[in-house]
């Protein structure tokens, strides 16, 4: 049987007066700065010396992922500008795939991995921290918070771009068994080269010298307490020698800076290029031992122990140096980048690096 309801009467309405909105109509503000989805600037390799900037979009971060707004990202004269050259080798295109890489190789690809931002949206611990991550150039990303590593404190965002770099420096001194007290010839002063000298250089008696053609380097190796020569009078006689010049006379110098029985550890990557270099001479005779560097892995005599992460937060602790702060070229604008890139990345190009400001 149907109850009565009570008859509320008419609905007035005065003129003038905005009708309330019921809540099923009321709009839905985004916080910490978010959207729907996420909207973000992209740096993208598309040809042959030729990058753009693009938009585009992600979904809003899920649990357990983080929002970072970019603050600084820094660019690599080694592989990278491979990649903008497009002279990454074919039977390398797999292997040599970025973390966040969006696109395959040749082109067009969203290609980096030295990102640092502030987190804007994820867990409440995590939020306003600064973090780096192995992102490309974008202004704004989302990623697993897994993916990223705090800047400890006190370490500006600024040095903190070197933080893969850094990584790839403690990998190259473990691929090449370096140890307290000894002679270490490091061939080639960009910043992976004098990253890797300066963290030698912290060994109890290592005998450190950074060697490279141009000679506006040595002050930069001074401030980092590492010995500077030219190639013509680079020290002989080393325990370990580390090449990192990618150029066929740099290697061949660390075959004659060497010692008997010494090891050379080849950490550049040369892309499409050959390099020759002679095995014949005292080659055998002095059983000289090549060992090639790449940080995709984690070097044998750590391999099992360590994880990537372990070795990217330990990367992380070590950028508490000032001192680390001369390794840091010109500030580009995002927004001005990819007019920038073809200077950036010239053979002899000035400055020993780049990083992007957001």
């Amino acid at each position: 049987m149907a109850q009565n309801k009570p008859d509320r009467g008419p609905i007035m309405l005065r003129l003038g007066v905005r009708r309330p909105v019921m809540p099923r109509d009321r709009p839905v503000k985004a916080s910490d700065h978010r959207l729907a989805i996420v909207e973000a600037r992209a740096l993208w390799y598309v040809a042959p010396g030729a990058a753009e900037l693009r938009t585009v979009a992600q979904p809003l971060p899920g649990p357990g992922d983080v929002q970072v707004r970019t603050l600084y990202s820094g660019l690599s004269r080694g592989t990278e500008r491979l990649v903008f050259e497009g002279r990454v080798p074919k039977s390398e295109w797999e292997r040599m795939r970025a973390p966040a890489q969006t696109g395959d190789f040749p082109f067009p690809v969203k290609y980096g991995y030295a990102a640092v931002g502030e987190i804007e949206a994820g867990p409440k611990q995590l939020f306003k921290q600064h973090v780096f991550a192995l992102y490309p150039h974008q202004d704004r990303f989302v990623v697993p918070a897994d993916d990223v590593v705090a800047i400890p404190k006190g370490v500006p965002a600024r040095r903190a771009v070197l933080t893969a770099n850094l990584e790839t420096a403690l990998n190259i001194l473990w691929d090449g068994n370096a140890a307290p007290g000894d002679r270490i010839v490091v061939i080639g002063s960009g910043i992976v080269g004098l990253l890797v000298a300066a963290l030698a250089a912290r060994m109890p008696g290592a005998e450190v010298t950074a060697v490279d053609v141009d000679s506006s380097r040595a002050p930069i190796a001074a401030r980092l307490g590492v010995a500077f020569a030219d190639p013509g009078s680079a020290p002989r006689g080393a325990d370990l020698v580390i090449h990192t010049s990618a150029t066929e006379a740099g290697l061949s110098l660390a075959f004659e800076c060497a010692g008997d029985e010494a090891t050379i550890v080849e950490a550049s990557w040369h892309g499409e290029d050959a390099c020759h270099v002679s095995l014949g001479g005292a080659f055998h005779s002095r059983r000289l031992k090549l060992v090639s560097s790449q940080v995709g892995d984690i070097a044998c005599s750590r391999r099992p122990r360590w994880t990537r992460r372990r070795r990217l937060e330990t990367a992380a602790r070590l950028l508490t140096d000032e001192r680390l702060d001369a390794l840091l070229g010109e500030e580009i604008p995002f927004a001005e980048l990819p007019q920038h890139l073809p200077r950036l990345f010239a053979r002899g190009a000035a400055g020993i690096g780049a990083l992007v400001r957001y």
